[in-house]
């Protein structure tokens, strides 16, 4: 992995209209994303995990242009793209790709899997028309699919072949970073391990770059080099891999860590219950985001700015806990626990 940047979202919104006065000026918005910024280095895969309706996929669909970022900069390889305009930023859409949540979906079934694929290498004039065919089937081949199925339609295959056939097409504009969207929540389990060890061999084989949304970190844990936890719109946490796991800092992330089930019976963690309910993001909490159901809520924390501080090396939390900590804090913390 590269010490080179290739993303960097910089303080990135997006608030949705709700409702709208008699005048036509909103009177209600729906904060999906409230300022959220991260790095994501050349060669690495960033899990971004969350409940339902976090922004985790929002900030993946703005990253691909599919929404328009309401503030904030997303910087790619040195060029800011919200500054961009369409035309412009069109040059950049081949560089980076998604593969969507719904691998049914996002096929369209008049199409064979041979076209669907091909579609974007014509487009974008990537190979001569005579040799797109075999481009296909060699695409085909790196996703485990048979280059013979390439006249079949979407229909015919299982849920998770046709993911298999989500991967090839954005494999076939040969991308720099790909935003994978929850790619193996509609997948059954077994299939699940073999899509990720799939799109991780495939990192290593086209020096690939991953934004990899999931709800769960169990998933992400298999996958990411780094991890950042979202709640409501704000990112919570973010640390390495192997060291979210073993010293969480953000009682949030702490809660759904204690989530994951285990079949080891001398390996179990208490779990942690949370109270209450999710807070609308019509109507979020000052402060805090999360301080409505924390079970470490102390004074201050409605007024608590969230900001990311790093608490130790490349370790980064948003709680008031250690709104003070520096690294030996931190490491202090690790040692007790």
């Amino acid at each position: 992995m590269s010490e080179e940047v290739l993303l960097d979202v910089q303080h990135l919104k997006k608030y949705f209209v709700v409702e709208k006065n008699f005048f036509g000026q909103p009177t209600s918005l729906l904060k999906a994303v409230d300022d959220v910024s991260f790095q994501i280095k050349k060669g690495e895969a960033f899990g971004l995990v969350g409940e339902s309706g976090c922004g985790k996929s929002t900030i993946g669909k703005m990253i691909v242009d599919l929404y328009t970022p309401t503030d904030g900069k997303i910087i790619f390889n040195g060029t800011d793209l919200s500054a961009l305009s369409k035309k412009d930023r069109r040059k950049y859409c081949k560089d980076i790709q998604l593969i969507f949540q719904d691998p049914y979906a996002s096929l369209n079934p008049r199409m064979t899997i041979g076209d669907i694929i091909a579609e974007p290498i014509l487009t974008n004039h990537l190979r001569p028309k005579n040799e797109v065919e075999k481009r296909v089937e060699e695409l085909l081949n790196c996703v485990g699919l048979s280059g013979s199925y390439r006249n079949r339609y979407p229909y015919e295959f299982s849920g998770g072949q046709r993911q298999r056939v989500g991967i090839a097409r954005a494999l076939a504009v040969e991308p720099k970073l790909i935003v994978c969207d929850e790619p193996v929540s509609a997948l059954d389990v077994s299939i699940q391990a073999q899509v990720l060890n799939l799109l991780d061999d495939l990192k290593e084989e086209f020096n690939l770059t991953y934004l990899f949304i999931a709800h769960g970190l169990n998933v992400v844990k298999h996958i990411s080099d780094r991890v950042g936890v979202m709640y409501l719109g704000k990112l919570m946490e973010i640390a390495p891999k192997g060291e979210l796991y073993h010293n969480p800092l953000n009682p949030y992330t702490q809660a759904l860590l204690s989530a994951i089930p285990s079949v080891d019976p001398n390996n179990r963690k208490k779990r942690i219950v949370l109270e209450g309910d999710v807070p609308s993001p019509i109507d979020p909490p000052a402060g805090c985001r999360f301080c409505s159901r924390c079970f470490k809520r102390m004074d201050g924390c409605e007024s608590f700015d969230s900001i990311l501080r790093e608490v130790s090396p490349n370790h980064h939390v948003a709680c008031k806990l250690y709104e003070q900590a520096g690294p030996g804090e931190a490491e202090h913390d690790k040692k007790e626990a």
